[in-house]
């Protein structure tokens, strides 16, 4: 894994460069956000969904809950980018549309709205 830094706005964000999952459980997501400081420069994390375990888009499992709270615990902000519309649990659509009104977590189609979502200004 590594990460490519993009900027806008003043803003850095750090895009998750790699092949197979990067987080599967609270653990490594800390150290995706923690490497990201350190190698990046910034606590911004733009990671595509296929990087992602499946379990995390499983509400019922509580990752998504666990690994957000920390995130925002520890200053760090993430926006996951890729296709949804395969999935169709009602409570995974409100929290994807409930996350993206807020100024944290985000859940768009493409690297470059991931972007623009943690960039904001």
């Amino acid at each position: 894994m590594n990460f490519k830094k993009k900027e806008k706005n003043g803003i850095s964000c750090a895009v998750v460069i790699g092949d197979g999952k990067v987080v599967t459980d609270v653990q490594s997501a800390l150290d995706l956000l923690m490497n990201a400081g350190y190698e990046a420069g910034t606590k911004n994390i733009v990671i595509d969904k296929n990087m992602v375990t499946e379990d995390f888009f499983i509400l019922s499992t509580g990752l998504a809950g666990e690994i957000l709270q920390k995130y925002i615990n520890y200053g760090g902000r993430i926006a996951v980018y890729g296709d949804y519309s395969r999935y169709t649990s009602k409570p995974l659509k409100d929290f994807i549309y409930e996350s993206n009104k807020g100024r944290d977590v985000f859940f768009v189609s493409t690297e470059d709205e991931a972007v623009d979502m943690l960039t904001k200004i």
